[in-house]
């Protein structure tokens, strides 16, 4: 196999921790749209896992490289992409990685975002939420922005033309709701219903955004999966809702996962009004049982329904056991909202 180098992942500012990248193709965000991608394709742009360098890697049109790269520019404008985000939200910020663009990063780059039901046209009306910041090489560029729209697009300009690796813009999404009956049953813990991952004890494999995502798993590595258990006990993730609810269906999937499933599963739930996310943690040990220990399979949907579900009430948060440990690709909460 070629050699391939892996950019290291980077430390989060506060304001990106525990917010949702609304720009994966996990939530079904892509890019539609760009000046020019002659050197690397849009799409390769918003991809989850860090970005790699192959030295010996080149295609018909000059090095391969992982991300989005236009030509060279031989007037004075500039480039850009327009990028669907996963659903609405509030954007908090965008992290600009031009991780191996050396000699051809862009100099500068800003960043707008709106809210329309199609594709934004001529008459768009553009925010800009990041204005005009300088790039460097190889490094990943932070940004916070501080405006208080929902919007569920975005367009990078650079200036004015070269290569990014990732676009990251990190937010908290604005619940997709319209057109669901309050009464009915609805998926409490995706993403694109506000759902977030709050904490865990252990995530060594895998990625664990990945549990509350669409779909199952693409392979062992989309989903949440701890070290092997040397010592007594059991591994944890929590769950914070995107809604209060009266939990009334959980499905838990081990796709792919085969030798290294979880041996059983459990789930305390609770109704959390207050607290920081360590505090909630630290709460979390004591919180009631939802379902009892249950028997998993090998890359299974295990689907558990109120016959195996205590009645708690509405709850916000719900924290799911494995026992000892292992792999899980994907968890869902579905219940009534309250």
């Amino acid at each position: 196999m070629a050699e391939e180098i892996v950019a290291p992942l980077p430390d989060l500012p506060e304001w990106a921790a525990n917010k949702i990248n609304l720009a994966s193709p996990r939530l079904g965000a892509e890019a539609v749209a760009c000046s020019n991608d002659f050197f690397a394709e849009m799409n390769r742009m918003l991809q989850d896992g860090p970005a790699v360098f192959r030295p010996a890697a080149f295609d018909d049109n000059g090095k391969w490289m992982d991300g989005w790269e236009s030509r060279r520019r031989r007037d004075s404008g500039h480039d850009w992409c327009v990028v669907r985000l996963g659903g609405k939200g509030a954007i908090h910020g965008v992290d600009i990685d031009t991780s191996f663009f050396t000699g051809n990063y862009p100099r500068a780059a800003s960043v707008w975002a709106t809210y329309c039901e199609q594709a934004p046209g001529e008459d768009a009306e553009w925010v800009e939420i990041v204005p005009s910041v300088t790039l460097g090489p190889s490094q990943h560029h932070f940004v916070e922005t501080r405006d208080a729209g929902l919007f569920n697009w975005v367009r990078l300009n650079i200036y004015p033309d070269g290569g990014v690796a990732r676009l990251r813009v990190y937010g908290s999404p604005a619940p997709s709701w319209e057109g669901s009956d309050r009464e009915g049953v609805v998926e409490l813990s995706a993403l694109r219903n506000g759902g977030r991952v709050l904490g865990w004890n252990d995530a060594h494999y895998g990625d664990v955004w990945a549990i509350l995502s669409e779909g199952r798993g693409r392979n062992m590595g989309d989903g949440w999966e701890t070290r092997r258990r040397r010592e007594p006990g059991y591994d944890w993730i929590i769950v914070q809702l995107g809604a209060a609810g009266v939990v009334e269906r959980i499905e838990l999937d081990t796709a792919h996962f085969k030798g290294n499933y979880p041996d059983r599963a459990s789930i305390q739930a609770a109704d959390v009004g207050w607290g920081t996310d360590s505090s909630v943690v630290t709460q979390s040990m004591f919180w009631p049982r939802l379902m009892g220990e249950q028997k998993l399979e090998a890359d299974k949907i295990h689907v558990f329904g109120k016959e195996q579900l205590e009645t708690l009430g509405p709850v916000t948060h719900v924290k799911l056991n494995i026992h000892p440990d292992g792999g899980v690709s994907r968890l869902r909460i579905f219940g009534r909202r309250t």
